[in-house]
């Protein structure tokens, strides 16, 4: 039986709405020879229909997103509106008039994927979602098909571009978190609310997709422990530069002791690593898997066409599904899913910021506070000597549980030589 072009109708004709009307449109000569059949643009949905995006598509723009539901001509909808209101009606109401969905949303996902994914396969329908994490790099396709022959030992990585182009620009230029935002701001980088991503959110949303892939758990957002990037000083850059590290946020998933760790948090991680020198907005994810090993995965992680690309790429995948007559589970949660490892439990190296009075006895009064919570250090570093002032002191402790740690800060907290709140970042690896 010969092979049919597809018709896909887009709702939403933003930044990536229109950068996937720009790829369907400009590459379909080359995507229709490598798949033996055409991707058609059919119709395009967005409340502002007065804007010029620079694309002529014709009399296909329309204001009312029922229109690409209730068209029996479209077979796949792809939705590009965002947040997780009437982005969760489309996609729904969509799977239940049979469509295949495709969405860059990873919002929508993390906290309603579950319910999405149990619609698609009641209505036997695909749900395509690769460019919800990292944008541009192929990271759901590795894990669910290049790396399906691996149990996964750890995902981890830089998924939030925001936050790395700070840090970067912290770590290169030292400037301050404030002035760099701004900055950020300005050129775009950032949103005028940068909350999700200075946050850490926009991470967890991401790593809450890529953990329930690795390791067959329920989508679990609301257990993702989210640490954002505000509390940074430069004085923490230099630092971290002294020991032979540099600072990322990282999303990190990975199973110790049969139970899944979900964390997202400021990391220092050894400068010789290659997702050290990941910078500026780029995004990079690192898969260990038991057969393979180690693998590191790099590139854009949002802009109109690199999400454009993983949006139309999941769009050609559903396509060929379609021709062919199959499918693949879009989410396959385990029927004996893993237990979600408490962040108390977790165990990490740590480094600790503390502004202390300037007087015999006060590393000692710190020092022994660790090791009754058995908790040992492995570096000191104090900045300036200023009699009976308060003056930067920083320690990196051996592995330790994250429990151990709380308490210890609790008791050094109320010490009447140290000033304000002490400052700690976990880390991994090792440095130099």
């Amino acid at each position: 039986m010969g092979k049919r072009d597809i018709k896909v109708g887009v709702i939403g004709f933003g930044t990536v709405g229109s950068g996937t009307v720009k790829v369907l449109l400009n590459n379909a000569g080359v995507m229709a020879e490598r798949l033996g059949f055409g991707l058609e643009l059919a119709m395009v949905a967005d409340k502002d229909t007065a804007t010029d995006r620079g694309i002529d598509i014709g009399g296909r723009l329309v204001d009312d997103a029922s229109k690409v539901i209730d068209n029996p001509d479209i077979d796949i909808v792809v939705e590009l509106v965002g947040g997780t209101g009437i982005a969760k009606d489309f996609m729904l109401a969509a799977i239940r008039k049979g469509k295949h969905v495709v969405t860059a949303n990873k919002a929508l996902l993390a906290k309603h994927g579950d319910e999405i994914f149990r619609e698609a396969e009641k209505h036997g329908v695909q749900v395509g979602y690769e460019a919800s994490v990292a944008g541009g790099i192929p990271i759901i396709k590795v894990l669910r098909e290049g790396l399906v022959a691996n149990n996964f030992v750890s995902v981890y990585g830089i998924i939030n571009g925001t936050a790395n182009y700070i840090l970067t620009k912290m770590t290169n230029e030292g400037g301050e978190f404030a002035g760099i935002l701004k900055e950020a701001q300005d050129l775009g980088y950032a949103e005028a609310d940068p909350t999700f991503d200075i946050e850490g959110i926009d991470a967890a949303h991401k790593l809450t997709i890529i953990a329930s892939l690795a390791y067959g758990i329920p989508l679990s957002f609301d257990s993702v422990y989210t640490e954002g990037i505000t509390r940074i000083t430069p004085l923490d850059i230099e630092l971290a530069g002294e020991l032979g590290y540099r600072v990322k946020l990282l999303g990190i998933t990975k199973m110790t002791g049969g139970e899944v760790e979900l964390r997202v948090h400021p990391t220092m991680v050894p400068r010789d690593y290659m997702i050290a020198k990941v910078d500026g907005v780029f995004n990079a994810v690192h898969v260990q898997g038991d057969m393979v090993g180690d693998t590191l995965y790099y590139g854009r992680g949002a802009g109109d066409l690199p999400t454009a690309s993983a949006v139309v790429a999941d769009i050609a995948e559903i396509a060929r599904g379609i021709n062919a007559g199959s499918s693949t589970p879009a989410m396959k949660i385990s029927a004996n899913p893993p237990k979600l490892k408490s962040m108390m439990d977790v165990r990490s190296m740590y480094y600790f910021r503390f502004s202390a009075i300037d007087r015999p006895g006060v590393l000692s009064a710190i020092s022994g506070i660790f090791g009754k919570h058995n908790i040992s250090i492995t570096s000191v570093i104090q900045k300036g000597r200023k009699a009976e002032a308060a003056v930067p002191l920083v320690m990196l402790t051996d592995v330790a549980r994250e429990k151990d740690i709380r308490r210890a800060v609790s008791e050094i907290e109320a010490l009447d030589v140290v000033d304000h709140k002490p400052f700690f970042m976990r880390v991994e690896g090792t440095g130099e």
